[in-house]
């Protein structure tokens, strides 16, 4: 008896066997059959796709944990960055589909626009970190987005007749996102400011920067997904590793400069400033060759910590105002740097439509900034500034 219940258990095991043989053959079929119904712009949609959940992961978990560094508000910046991408998104698309200011018609190209136009709102918004309320930050977010996308328009759409299509180089968003949201927010900052809040301590502990640390690591990887996110299939992989050689030359240049100023390492400018490679190649990523865009990152990081380590505090005291993530340095500087190194890098470029697109950029961004600082004032003031607890449950 036992004999025949092993025998039987064969037959079932070989069975079993022949039939998952059977259904892989045939799922082997289905697959063929389906890749050749499926044409090339399917297969670049979905990497498209690929590379916007890329840059998600930059806007919540990058943005989002590189702005923990103040102690005591780690939750309003966290949350303050998931509501300002859950606006940003659906605002500029919203826009785009009335067709008031230009846009694509691709829906991935929309999705991956939008997210370009969110990390420019978390730009400025870091300018004002922590003297904010909340609801505020949804203010800004619904100003914001408009004046982006004007911007955008008139710079890489040909809107309003002043730059013709395609003579403005800034393929990874150098002068669009970085510097613009960073003088948005320096506009911004200097029209909210009151009384001696320029004086007030912005704190840090050992917890606060290692998080930071985790938001700027993750920014780090993922960028060049962002800056190659649009550009056409066979140049992404130049662009790639253009925007690693220059991220990884802004490291190198952070740590030099950050010793060779302040005697040790400072943590707030390895966060930041490291990342100020990926901030500069963005215009010319695609036309630069790996030892440009080393150079490009190297005099980026050294922008930057210079910057972060001496130009900050004077810049703050000069104009009284407080720029809590130093944005300017690391978005601003860097990113008018990535401006106009295309003017060197790119053969053939038209340099009066790119220094009119710059000038067009630091115009429309500190006033707009101004413009949008003085309204979201008239809606209150934070009582307590860089701490969670006038609006979270502890």
């Amino acid at each position: 008896m036992m004999k025949n219940i092993l025998t039987n258990n064969k037959k079932i095991i070989y069975i079993t066997f022949l039939f998952l043989l059977l259904s892989i053959g045939f799922m082997d079929v289905g697959i063929a059959q389906e890749e050749r119904s499926i044409d090339i712009h399917s297969v670049i949609e979905v990497q498209k796709y690929n590379r916007s959940i890329h840059i998600m992961a930059m806007l919540l978990v990058g943005f989002g944990f590189l702005m923990t560094f103040v102690k005591g508000y780690g939750k309003s910046a966290l949350t303050a960055t998931f509501l300002l991408v859950s606006i940003a998104i659906p605002l500029y698309i919203f826009i785009n589909d009335v067709g008031i200011i230009g846009g694509s018609s691709v829906i991935i190209d929309r999705l991956i626009l939008s997210e370009f136009a969110a990390a420019g709102l978390l730009i400025a918004a870091g300018a004002t970190l922590g003297r904010l309320k909340m609801y505020q930050y949804l203010g800004l977010a619904i100003l914001f987005i408009p004046f982006y996308m004007l911007n955008e328009w008139i710079l890489l759409e040909g809107g309003l007749n002043i730059i013709p299509i395609d003579t403005f180089i800034d393929t990874g968003g150098s002068i669009v996102i970085h510097a613009f949201g960073a003088l948005f927010g320096l506009g911004f900052v200097i029209a909210i400011m009151r009384n001696k809040q320029h004086k007030e301590l912005i704190n840090a502990d050992y917890t606060s920067d290692r998080f930071s640390m985790i938001g700027s690591m993750i920014l780090w990887i993922f960028w060049p997904s962002f800056c190659s996110a649009l550009v056409p299939t066979d140049q992404i992989p130049v662009t790639i590793i253009n925007v690693i050689i220059a991220l990884c030359g802004s490291t190198l240049a952070t740590y030099v400069t950050s010793v060779s100023i302040r005697g040790k390492i400072q943590i707030a400018d390895i966060a930041n400033a490291s990342l100020a490679g990926g901030v500069a190649i963005g215009s010319a990523c695609l036309f630069a060759t790996p030892f440009t865009a080393f150079i490009i990152g190297i005099s980026a990081g050294l922008i930057s910590t210079i910057g972060f380590s001496i130009l900050q505090e004077r810049l703050q005291r000069k104009l009284k105002m407080v720029d809590t993530c130093g944005v300017f340095n690391l978005h601003g500087l860097p990113g008018l740097l990535g401006g106009f190194s295309t003017i060197v890098i790119v053969a053939g470029i038209n340099i009066q439509m790119q220094i009119t697109g710059i000038i067009i950029t630091i115009v429309l961004a500190m006033s707009s900034g101004v413009i949008s600082g003085f309204i979201i004032s008239i809606f209150g003031e934070k009582r307590h500034h860089y701490i969670d607890d006038e609006e979270f449950i502890n």
